[in-house]
């Protein structure tokens, strides 16, 4: 077993009781508990299904710790509710790329990534599948409203203690959806108004 796998497992189980952790998005939903672990046979369906790989420390996690629930944003897409995009060309004004599924008739013939974090509305937390990218975590918005943004964390086992290290440690991090307690406590619209904002940013894409 990875190292790292048990010492989630043991940062995972602390972190709600840490009364001076940051505030994550999504963490009402799925209360910092992971779902059943996914079978080997499952993880193997997906990939023969699907014709792609899964990242080892990504399938890791899955098979070892949990297939769904804890995780940044609001939380890790059970393995059924994984979808697979590919990123869209830049576009000649310049303004950010998007993504497509690659089910859809204007999706690219290109690298692969695949959705396993809910973000909401169009935005997405990815997975490189396949290409230079492979392993690797980004986020990006389906429509080009953001460009993409790829996480200098090698692979998914990082990037997930790191999320749980920085709210462990009162961290603000946009790019984990973390704000920590002393920003919440210098805003003046409060706490309250703080999640709530955060809330209808979120809805005012959708």
């Amino acid at each position: 077993m990875d190292s790292r796998i048990s010492r989630i497992r043991s940062k995972l189980a602390k972190v709600p009781y840490q009364a001076q952790r940051s505030y994550s998005v999504g963490a009402e939903r799925h209360q910092f508990r992971v779902g059943p672990r996914v079978s080997p046979a499952r993880a193997d369906d997906f990939e023969a299904e699907h014709h792609i790989e899964l990242p080892s420390a990504y399938r890791k996690f899955l098979l070892e710790l949990g297939g769904s629930g804890a995780g940044p944003f609001y939380g890790l897409l059970p393995l059924e509710e994984c979808r697979l995009f590919t990123m869209d060309r830049q576009p000649p004004d310049g303004t950010p790329r998007g993504f497509h599924h690659v089910s859809h008739p204007d999706a690219l013939q290109g690298d692969l990534f695949l959705a396993i974090i809910e973000m909401g509305c169009t935005d997405l937390c990815l997975i490189g599948v396949t290409g230079p990218l492979t392993g690797r975590m980004l986020t990006g918005n389906a429509d080009g409203f953001w460009p993409p943004n790829v996480s200098s964390a090698p692979d998914f086992l990082s990037w997930y203690e790191r999320w749980l290290n920085h709210m462990r440690n009162g961290k603000d991090n946009r790019a984990l959806g973390l704000t920590s307690p002393a920003t919440v406590a210098s805003a003046p619209w409060g706490p309250r108004a703080t999640v709530r904002r955060t809330t209808w940013r979120h809805a005012a894409k959708c």
